[in-house]
Formats: structure tokens, C-alpha cells, sequence
């Protein structure tokens, strides 16, 4: 008994020393007092000591430097330089490109909490809220949705005038060169309201303040080029476009065939050393209406006219080049399922001087680590602002929707099925916002390239579904296209979103685990590095505390596992409490599965794009997870708000498990993969889809108006005038607010048939008379029933119309016709 129980109490030790992570001295010297012990007492035995003895030698070992890194480290070292993948130059440029944030603390498996709750919101200066408040309202109030998409197939003139007047193009330029110098909050708020109003008005204004010419002026232009772009980017005189991506190269910059040749050409009637471009650049945003074009190249100098005799390839440079430039071709457009500018443009033989390149020469083949680390802006900026729109624009609309429509004699928002999408939405609303705010206010404080590739990704996922559900419960009122129809272009745009600035596709299989693993990891990078630059004794110190790292995070993830997080800590207290504490479980089991996959499969896993996925997965749900935390704390923590947040975690839970459910199921190595989940669910998984009781919740609250509503939706543009389709929807959903009661009490008594037939105005006269309704609620009744099938009805068009006739008008007269026909037969099909 007294073995076993010293047994049980060396593997207590052991287990509490991985937990807490203790180092190699404190391991040793546990050892070697325990192993004393044990000798002088007379309970090890001879073979005990001798069993025992062995690994406190090594232990001794591996505490004697010099030896422990001649024995044991450099044969490692060796084999680890082997096995070591190659990275390209683009692939190292990308890795290296931005700043690790919060994901890192994600990623090692021991979060450090106070890095996001002390961790400060961008708050919208007075400038930045008038901004949104005046010149966002007006310029929403210039666009009509249908008739930009469908009639003019562009913004409208007095609709560019404002935008370049107002300096909606220099949002991101510093006020010292005339811009607007607002911040990454800022542009992404005002993007999303836009957004919500015509995603090509929205597009149109967030290109320039993107990936272009505008940042990268910002960031590496030489003075005298941003004086002599800047003003005129500014005040709308010039429009900027960026050609990067081509026929043959769209997210692999390596395969750019556009080239430029360093060479002695003319210019302005003198020789000059320039550079000779031949390009054909595809889907570039604004190409059409554009006045200066910044170019992508692969830049040769195969005579060492740079200077540098013994380097010809530069790689990808960037270049700024006027549109009228002799040889720059506009092509024609594209239409990318929307109306906003987009289309080629080629170059053959274009001689430009030297001095074009952004930066000037000493730029030149820099360009890829440039438009790497500013594809933060439309990462973290544009492309999350729009998903938040269209999740708003789902949220207040199907909401205001499935309250006033009615089947069955029953709003369709009571029905379980349509609660199934509407709860949806109304909880990947509340995520979206809560990822918006935190990401944009990231971009203003770092260059966090990690989370702004999780945030495109994600969040224009969540778009797409927050669409898709949308769709899906307005039914024939979302598939009928025209005036009425606020949500058929987001249905067709969403795949621009869901391609651009990195496909999602390749940013979820290579980018988010690949870049992630990589940067955010405490040991990874830095033994790569040790590698590259042989040193050994920086490898030595990294590769054993490496060790430690994983064994305390796989003692970490398997005893918050077998506890239910309990012995956890949260910064909080309340109801964020028990998913802190999730959250830390699974930033260790993260940890832990990262080390033991990189480690079985080196190299290798750079070609599992399925599974590095999967655990890109759980980095993300971990980040979005933050997110919704932070958020909702931010707010006070309002009772109102916490089924929304609760909502969003657990669906955040729910999403890790099943991540790692499909690791587990799909990893190579059986055996590995069964002691990983043991690791990591060694009691199952008992993670759950959020219950169908919260998200009727969720379904519930959307359908009336609050505070809640209102904050949720805060960004959505609402004064489009009497005969915008947002605007009837809204009214509708506010007068039903006091004619819901005594609209039900008429309806119910014309579904039982006591009403003679005839119109509307007729019955109600007759529920008048027969005391059921007073002349003021008889009044109200019919105001809101007109109100409400105006809502309801869905446009239509003369045939010459549909062909492209526009004189003929958008159908308003037969709109008449239908409402006046339909006063005295819309209840006999309610």
C-alpha cells in the first residue's frame, strides 16, 4: 500500500507541476528530493532505484547545458533543418507582413485576459460621428437602390459630386495632406451605413480608402509623390484604382506574369532609366472611371542597371502610373452582379521612369511585402463592413417583416420553422457587430494580420448565411426584383465579398492556421529562424522550452477537460464567467494540438489543407468568442443583451467542438488522433447547437421595438423617403405597434365570416356599427391594413421596361391600379 500510495502521490506532483507549467530546475529538484526520500526510507528498493535513477539522470542531463545541447540538441538540430519546409519569398513576405494581437494569446493556450479587457475601443470622434450623422445621410438619401443596379447601372452624378466634395475618397489620407484622417472605426462605420443603402455606393467609396494607391502613398510613398498625388486624391480630381490581380494570378502573387523590365527609355523628350511594363491586369474596382492606376509587377533588371550586379529578379514591385499615360488601356467593364465600377486594363511596352515606383527605387521589389501588410484595410476594414450591413439590414428588416406578414393567421415570425432563421440572424447580427467594432478599433492600434484575414473570412460567411436566411423568410417578396425589393442585390453581391482580398477559401485552408501557427506560436517561429541562421544554442534554449510548453498544455487541456473547466480562471465574474473559463480550455486543447499535428506531420501539413482548416476553426471561433465577450462587457452588460451573447458563445463552443471533431476524424495517423481527443474531450463531447428555446428567444425579441433593436441596428440607413422600401417597412412595423390589438380583434371576426361581403371600408364600417371597433381603431385599421399590403406587394414592369426602356417608369401607375383593385379583395386571401 505505502508503494502505491507513493506512486499516486509522485504522479500528483508530476501532474501539478505540468499544469503550472513549472521549469526544468523545479522538475529536477522535485525529483531528485522525492527520489531521496524514497532511498532513505527504504521504499524504492534496489530495483526502484535503479528503475528511478535513470530518469533523474536524465533529468541532471538536460540541466548541464553543454552537454545536454552536444547529446541530445544537436542531432535534432540536424534533423530539424532537413525536414524544414522551404518558404518562398512571397510566403516568408506574408508571414512576416503585420503584427500578432489577441490571436496569439488564443493560440498559447494560457490566454492573458487583461489584453482584452483593458484593451480600449476606437471611439468616433465629434468630426467622425457628424460625419456619419450629415454627410452619410445625404449622400444615402441621393441613391436609389433599383435604379443604380437595375436602370443606370451607376451611381448617380449628383451622387460622385457629393462623395468627391465631401471627401468620402480620403478617409484614410492624414489631415496634414487635406484628408479626412479619420480613423479605421470610423471608415468602417461609415461603410457599413452606405453599405446598407446600395452595396455599390458602398464599394465605390471603401476601394480608395482600401488597398490602393491612397495607403500605399500613406505608408511608403516619398514626399514628393504623396504632394503630387495626395491633393488630388483628396479633392476627388483624381480616382484611384490598383491592378493587381490578372487572368493568371489571383490570390498567387508567384504566378504574376505582368512584368517590368529596368531599361533606358524616353521620357518627356529626355533619356531616362525606367522600366518597361507589359500587363494585363482583370477585375479592378474603379479601372473604368479612373485617373491614376497603381500597378503590381514582377520586376527584372537583367543588366544591373539598379546598381546591383549580381541580382536580376526583384520580384513584385509596385508602381503609380496615370491613366492617360501613353500605353495604359482602359478596357471595358465588367459586371461583377452589381453596379459598381469594375474592368481591366492592359499595358504593352509602357516605359515609366524609375521614380514611379512607390517609394522610389529603393522599393523596388517590395511590393508584395507592402500590399500584404495594407490588405489589412479591406480585411479588417471594408469587407467586414459590409457583412455587418447586410447582417444589420437582415436583422431590423426580417424582423419588421415576419411580424407584419401573416399566413395562417399568424405573423410567420411565430412560426418555429421561420424562428429557426430569424433567430439566426438576430444572433449572427449581434457577432458581427461585436467583431466589427473590435477589429476595426484593432487596425487603429496595430497591424494585426492574423485577425483581419479571420475577420474577412468569417464575417463574410456570416454574411452569407445572415442573406440566405433573410431570403428564405421573405420568400416571393425577396425573389421578385424592383423598387420594393431591399435585399435582392446583397443576395447576388455576396460572392464579391466572398472573393475578393484573398478567396475565402484559400484564406480559411492556407492563411488563418498556416500564418496563425506560425506567428502566433511562442516557439515555432523563432526555431525556424534559429535554423535558418544555424545557431544552435538559441535552438537548444527554444526546442526545451517548447517542451514544456506542450506538456503543460496537454496536462492543461486534459485536466480542464476532466473538471469542466473548473479549475479555470475568469477575469469576471457574472455570466461571462463559464466561458472564460471555455475559452481557456480550448486556447489549451489549440496549444496542444497544434504542437503534437507539427510535430507528426512537419511539412507535411502545409498539403493537409482540410485539416490545418479545421484547426484554423477553432482559432477563429476562439477570436470571435473575444470578440463577443468584449462587446458585450463593453455594454455594460445589459440584461437585454445577454441571451444575444450567450447566443453567440455558445454557437462559438458548438463550432470548436465540431472542428475538432473533423481533426480528429480525418487525421492521418489513427493512434495520434485517438490520444489528441482523449485530450481534448476525455469525457466526449458534450458541446451542443445553441437550444431551440434561446433562439426562439432571439426570434422573439426582433419582432419588437427596443432599445436592443435599435442598438443592433444602429448603422442602418431608415430615411429613404415615402416611397423607399425600408422606410414602408418601418412604417408599417411602428403604426402596427398601437393597430396590432384592435387589427386583431377585425381580422379574427373576418376569418369567422361575420362579416358581410364587400370592401374593406365596408366591414369596417359594419364592426363600427356592431360595436366591435370604435370609429378612431376603425380608422387606424384601415390605415394600417393599406399600409401593411403596400408592404407586402411585390413590383411589376411593362415588357418594354424589363428589355431596357426606363421612359416607360418603374410601374407606378399599374402599382395604383393593383392597390386600388385589391381594397376590397386583399383579406379574402390573408
Amino acid at each position: 500500500m505505502s508503494v502505491l500510495l507513493t506512486l499516486i502521490a509522485i504522479v500528483a506532483v508530476a501532474w501539478v507541476l505540468a499544469y503550472v507549467g513549472a521549469p526544468l530546475w523545479l522538475w529536477t529538484a522535485a525529483s531528485g528530493l522525492a527520489y531521496a526520500g524514497g532511498v532513505a526510507s527504504g521504499a524504492l528498493g534496489t530495483t526502484g532505484i535503479v528503475v528511478l535513477g535513470i530518469p533523474l539522470a536524465v533529468l541532471l542531463l538536460l540541466n548541464i547545458v553543454p552537454l545536454r545541447r552536444a547529446l541530445i540538441t544537436r542531432p535534432i538540430f540536424a534533423a530539424f533543418k532537413k525536414v524544414l519546409p522551404e518558404m518562398s519569398s512571397t510566403e516568408r513576405e506574408a508571414l512576416e507582413a503585420g503584427d500578432v494581437w489577441l490571436e496569439a494569446e488564443m493560440f498559447r493556450g494560457r490566454p492573458d485576459w487583461s489584453k482584452l479587457l483593458t484593451f480600449s475601443y476606437t471611439k468616433l470622434t465629434d468630426e467622425e460621428q457628424r460625419f456619419l450623422d450629415h454627410e452619410c445621410e445625404e449622400l444615402c438619401k441621393l441613391v436609389d437602390d433599383w435604379k443604380v443596379e437595375f436602370e443606370d447601372k451607376d451611381l448617380p452624378p449628383q451622387a460622385w459630386a457629393y462623395i468627391k466634395e465631401k471627401g468620402f475618397f480620403s478617409m484614410l489620407i492624414k489631415k496634414e495632406y487635406g484628408g479626412l484622417g479619420f480613423s479605421a472605426a470610423a471608415q468602417s462605420a461609415v461603410v457599413t451605413k452606405l453599405a446598407t443603402r446600395n452595396i455599390s455606393l458602398a464599394v465605390t467609396v471603401m476601394v480608395p480608402n482600401s488597398l490602393g494607391p491612397g495607403e500605399l502613398l500613406m505608408h511608403y510613398g516619398t514626399d514628393e509623390q504623396k504632394k503630387q498625388w495626395l491633393p488630388g486624391l483628396v479633392s476627388g480630381e483624381e480616382i484611384p484604382c490598383f491592378g493587381l490581380t490578372g487572368p493568371e494570378v489571383g490570390s498567387d502573387a508567384t504566378a504574376m506574369p505582368d512584368s517590368g523590365v529596368v531599361c533606358f527609355g524616353e521620357h518627356e523628350g529626355q533619356r531616362t532609366l525606367g522600366i518597361k511594363l507589359n500587363f494585363s491586369k482583370r477585375y479592378i474596382t474603379l479601372a473604368p472611371v479612373a485617373t491614376v492606376v497603381g500597378l503590381a509587377f514582377n520586376l527584372k533588371d537583367p543588366q544591373g542597371l539598379l546598381g546591383d550586379k549580381t541580382r536580376s529578379d526583384y520580384g513584385i514591385t509596385c508602381a503609380l502610373v496615370p491613366a492617360k499615360h501613353e500605353g495604359i488601356q482602359i478596357g471595358r467593364r465588367h459586371f461583377p452582379g452589381a453596379a459598381f465600377m469594375n474592368g481591366p486594363i492592359f499595358g504593352r511596352d509602357v516605359f515609366i521612369p524609375l521614380d514611379w515606383i512607390i517609394g522610389g527605387p529603393s522599393m523596388a521589389g517590395r511590393g508584395w511585402r507592402m500590399l500584404v501588410e495594407c490588405l489589412s484595410a479591406g480585411r479588417g476594414i471594408s469587407l467586414p463592413a459590409l457583412a455587418t450591413a447586410g447582417g444589420q439590414a437582415a436583422f431590423r428588416m426580417t424582423g419588421a417583416y415576419s411580424r407584419v406578414r401573416r399566413q395562417f393567421k399568424m405573423a410567420i415570425g411565430k412560426f418555429e420553422g421561420v424562428q429557426e432563421a430569424t433567430g439566426r440572424i438576430a444572433g449572427n447580427a449581434y457577432t458581427l457587430e461585436a467583431m466589427r467594432v473590435l477589429t476595426a478599433s484593432a487596425v487603429d492600434h496595430c497591424a494585426p494580420s492574423v485577425v483581419t484575414a479571420i475577420a474577412k473570412y468569417h464575417m463574410t460567411e456570416l454574411l452569407r448565411k445572415s442573406v440566405t436566411d433573410a431570403m428564405d423568410v421573405l420568400s416571393g417578396r425577396g425573389i421578385q426584383q424592383g423598387p420594393r425589393n431591399p435585399i435582392a442585390t446583397a443576395y447576388k453581391v455576396v460572392p464579391v465579398a466572398i472573393t475578393v482580398e484573398g478567396a475565402n477559401i484559400l484564406t480559411r485552408n492556407l492563411m488563418i492556421f498556416g500564418q496563425g501557427a506560425i506567428r502566433c506560436h511562442e516557439y515555432v517561429f523563432p526555431e525556424m529562424e534559429a535554423a535558418r541562421e544555424n545557431d544552435l544554442a538559441a535552438f537548444d534554449k527554444l526546442l526545451f522550452g517548447h517542451v514544456g510548453f506542450s506538456i503543460n498544455r496537454g496536462v492543461r487541456a486534459l485536466t480542464l477537460g476532466l473538471t469542466g473547466s473548473a479549475l479555470a480562471k475568469s477575469p469576471l465574474p457574472g455570466a461571462m464567467a463559464p466561458y472564460f473559463k471555455q475559452l481557456e480550455r480550448f486556447s489549451a486543447a489549440l496549444a496542444f494540438t497544434s504542437d503534437v499535428t507539427m510535430g507528426v506531420l512537419g511539412g507535411e501539413l502545409k498539403r493537409k489543407e482540410r485539416l490545418s482548416a479545421r484547426l484554423g476553426d477553432v482559432l477563429s471561433q476562439l477570436y470571435i468568442g473575444c470578440a463577443v465577450i468584449k462587446f458585450y462587457v463593453e455594454n455594460g452588460q445589459k440584461a437585454e443583451e445577454l441571451d444575444h451573447a450567450r447566443w453567440a458563445l455558445d454557437n462559438c463552443l458548438y463550432e470548436i467542438a465540431k472542428a475538432f471533431e473533423g481533426f480528429f476524424e480525418n487525421f492521418p495517423s489513427r493512434g495520434v488522433a485517438a490520444m489528441l481527443r482523449l485530450a481534448v474531450f476525455p469525457l466526449g463531447n458534450r458541446y451542443q447547437p445553441v437550444s431551440d428555446r434561446l433562439n426562439q428567444k432571439l426570434a422573439d425579441a426582433m419582432m419588437e421595438p427596443s432599445d436592443l433593436r435599435d442598438r443592433m441596428s444602429h448603422l442602418v440607413f431608415r430615411n429613404g423617403g415615402e416611397h423607399d422600401a425600408v422606410s414602408k417597412l418601418e412604417q408599417a412595423f411602428a403604426m402596427l405597434q398601437t393597430a396590432e390589438a384592435p387589427y386583431t380583434k377585425f381580422f379574427k371576426a373576418l376569418s369567422k365570416g361575420e362579416f358581410a361581403s364587400g370592401d374593406t371600408a365596408s366591414r369596417l364600417k359594419e364592426a363600427v356599427a356592431r360595436g366591435l371597433l370604435n370609429p378612431e381603431e376603425a380608422a387606424l385599421v384601415a390605415e394600417y391594413d393599406a399600409l401593411r399590403y403596400e408592404v407586402i406587394l411585390t413590383d411589376d414592369f411593362a415588357p418594354e421596361y424589363i428589355k431596357g426602356d426606363f421612359s416607360v417608369g418603374a410601374a407606378e401607375a399599374e402599382r395604383a391600379k393593383v392597390l386600388e383593385f385589391s381594397g376590397g379583395n386583399r383579406h379574402r386571401v390573408a
